[in-house]
């Protein structure tokens, strides 16, 4: 988790919300992704997408079973579908998304029995340090915000 994490830190210095993920086989990193939706133009580079196209690569395969990925945030419905094409085995993830969680927090999509798919799920690993990475973002943007609109009058 603490290379999500690190990961992460790398989305924040663009500018985009700090949520990382990583792909591991046996002990190994084989993905790893950060979320970059706006500079990179793309709706879908979220971290864990980006982490399973890098680990997909890696391993010369689109399926992904023997893996389990990281994510510092509970993934979205998107990111979900991916990991169910992608048959992760596992999905381990920091804090819990409030807004559009997939695992239980909005949704669960991960024990939907109709899906052809069922990963399993351990979620609050790092939770508070996780969260803080987020909040502390748009905390920075707000402050920034509210400089600016302060410099104005």
């Amino acid at each position: 988790m603490r290379e999500a994490m690190s990961l992460a830190l790398e989305a924040w210095r663009l500018g985009e919300v700090p949520i990382g993920a990583i792909v591991v086989k046996e002990g190994a990193i084989v993905g790893r992704g950060f979320n970059h939706p706006v500079s990179a133009h793309d709706p879908t580079a979220h971290a864990e997408i980006m982490a399973l196209r890098d680990a997909a690569r890696t391993l010369a395969n689109y399926r992904l079973p023997d893996c389990t990925l990281y994510a510092t945030i509970e993934p979205c419905v998107m990111c979900a579908g991916a990991i169910f094409h992608a048959r992760i085995a596992r999905v381990v993830f920091g804090a819990a998304e409030y807004k559009t969680g997939s695992a239980g927090s909005v949704v669960d999509l991960f024990s939907e029995p109709q899906l052809n798919h069922h990963a399993t799920i351990a979620g609050g690993i790092l939770a508070e340090d996780c969260a803080r990475l987020v909040s502390g973002f748009f905390e920075e943007k707000r402050a920034l915000a509210k400089s600016i609109a302060t410099d104005k009058k």
